[in-house]
């Protein structure tokens, strides 16, 4: 799916004692980060990253706890799979890489990753660019009854283990295609958006280890990330950041994306995009002549 790219393994070394993150690397010029969502892997990018590559050093790797990357035992309060430590696991991966100074594109969970690294690491993150979200803290205090039924994800992958994990792991992949097929909660047209070799590595990384960790990921945004964002008072993201969200998806139905993150970050620009959640595979082509013109926008950030 990505041809051109070599693989890569980097250990990390966080306070929780870090983890080997696994992915892929192409492309020239200014370096460029792309983080992945839930359920997903790196492979979420196969569609935009090639022409990406052609203006960028791309990285694409999968988060911990997701695709190829360890597992790393939890805590009981969820901290080894906080933001703060995703995050610090992508800054080591970057420098490792040679990259000290990156853009950053992100999906769904990557992208709150994405944003706890722009506020605990601002000199490594020069701009950047979320996929259909809006900020933990704010969406967490503002849900209402409607996008609880459509995110109902959200509230079951933060029940105590083992509980989601032992329903998942009675038929993980029924569990993924329903998840991930469901356009009445999404706004997605159904499971032909994957390309089948996406599919086949999504699939295939939904291990009972996957399973238990993005279920730690969810306990610990409802938990330890919701605790740090709260901790940051008025301190705001620095970095020039595009919010893009699927005018079909709950996310724009249920909230208002600029004025949340405008509560988040200092610039903030934005636009609804006519798809669902998964936008990169969806509107590959809206996606990535959205970031490129972010990106180039905001080199000198």
């Amino acid at each position: 799916m990505f041809p051109g790219f070599q693989r890569f393994e980097i250990e990390t070394d966080t306070p929780s004692g870090g983890a080997t993150i696994r992915g892929r690397a192409g492309g020239s010029g200014p370096p460029l980060l792309l983080l992945h969502g839930y359920p997903q892997t790196g492979a979420m990018w196969h569609l935009t990253a090639l022409a990406l590559a052609e203006h960028y050093s791309v990285v694409v790797p999968d988060l911990r706890g997701y695709g190829r990357s360890s597992k790393p035992g939890t805590a009981p309060d969820h901290a080894p799979y906080s933001k703060r430590e995703m995050a610090l696991d992508m800054v080591q991966v970057m420098a490792a890489l040679g990259h000290e100074r990156f853009h950053v594109g992100a999906h769904d969970r990557g992208a709150r990753v994405a944003h706890r690294m722009a506020l605990d690491h601002p000199g490594a993150v020069r701009s950047l660019a979320l996929l259909d979200i809006a900020p933990t803290r704010e969406m967490y205090r503002e849900t209402t009854e409607g996008f609880a039924r459509a995110y109902w994800h959200w509230f079951f992958l933060t029940l105590p283990a083992p509980h989601p994990e032992t329903m998942i792991g009675a038929d993980p992949e029924a569990f993924w295609r329903l998840k991930c097929g469901s356009g009445w909660a999404n706004g997605s047209p159904g499971l032909d958006l994957f390309a089948p070799e996406a599919l086949a590595e999504y699939l295939a990384c939904w291990t009972p280890e996957a399973i238990h960790a993005s279920c730690e990921d969810y306990r610990a945004a409802a938990t330890i990330d919701i605790a740090h964002d709260d901790a940051d008072g008025k301190r705001r993201v620095a970095a020039p950041t595009l919010v893009l969200w699927g005018a079909n998806g709950a996310v724009g139905r249920w909230f208002d994306p600029l004025a949340l993150w405008r509560r988040r970050a200092a610039q903030v620009t934005g636009r609804a995009l006519p798809g669902g959640h998964y936008l990169a595979e969806e509107l590959p082509e809206a996606v990535t002549e959205a970031m490129l013109e972010h990106f180039s926008t905001h080199e000198d950030s």
